[in-house]
């Protein structure tokens, strides 16, 4: 299942007793498992009902205990396992993903990996009680356009030079990503279409000092611009990570030695 699927089912209270999230990237797992935590439940039942643990922390025995217990007084009680890549045992529940409790909604969180789909624990993840989902990074030419479409999804507007500049300066860091969006309508009135001044402004891109712009001084050969805008990254490392710009040139050079005659 997608992403954008499990959300759908969650946010209109269709729960599946299992929901394995596991791949490299890790913005779509948390939102997921967020979106159990927010829905599930009602708050007032949480402090009962949901139970947060962590692979390093927890055996399968304990586990499966916390897995099999019932509610108290309530439709259903959420049991979170975040870190499950760190838990030794995991493996061992093999039999309880085979047949869940119905009455808990089991999420665990395995991220920076996928599990090995050949194995017998990988196969019973295929079970029609499951949720399952492959988080898999972005490439880098994808970013501008899940920028576009979370935009999209947040009732924002969000022209593509905009966006673009996001994606260069910000990299493929998904939640850095979404945090500076969520910090742009913060900061906008609602229903305002976002464009490259609004990027420059709250997400802290300089105007004259970026990536793009170094691209177009590397283009037009100016050496001065270059060498100023390199010494601007050099005195705000934090904002202007190496690798990012790094990854930015590298992607641009190619381009421009294409459309050289």
């Amino acid at each position: 299942m997608s992403s954008e699927e499990i959300l759908r089912d969650i946010k209109a209270k269709r729960f599946f007793p299992v929901y394995f999230l596991h791949g490299e990237e890790p913005f779509f797992i948390d939102q997921v498992a967020e979106a159990v935590e927010a829905n599930a439940l009602p708050e007032a039942e949480r402090g009962f009902n949901q139970t947060v643990l962590y692979g390093k922390d927890v055996d399968n025995i304990t586990l499966l205990d916390y897995l099999r217990r019932y509610p108290m007084m309530s439709e259903r009680q959420v049991v979170i396992l975040r870190e499950a890549q760190e838990m030794k045992g995991l493996t061992e529940l093999t039999a309880y993903l085979e047949n869940p409790m119905p009455s808990t909604v089991f999420v665990v969180c395995h991220k920076h990996k996928k599990v090995d789909a050949r194995t017998k624990f990988g196969k019973a993840l295929l079970g029609k009680n499951i949720a399952l989902l492959e988080s898999k990074k972005l490439y880098d030419n994808q970013i501008a356009d899940w920028i576009s479409s979370f935009c999209k999804s947040h009732q924002m507007q969000i022209d593509a030079p905009a966006a673009g500049l996001m994606a260069e300066y910000l990299g493929s860091d998904l939640s850095r990503i979404a945090n500076e969006l969520e910090k742009l309508t913060l900061n906008l009135p609602k229903g305002t279409a976002v464009n490259v001044g609004h990027v420059q402004e709250f997400v802290g891109i300089s105007k004259d000092y970026n990536v793009f712009e170094m691209q177009k001084a590397l283009a037009q050969r100016d050496q001065a611009k270059v060498s100023r805008i390199q010494q601007y990254f050099a005195a705000n490392i934090r904002k202007n990570p190496l690798v990012v710009t790094i990854s930015s040139l590298y992607a641009y050079f190619p381009r421009c030695i294409c459309c050289t005659p």
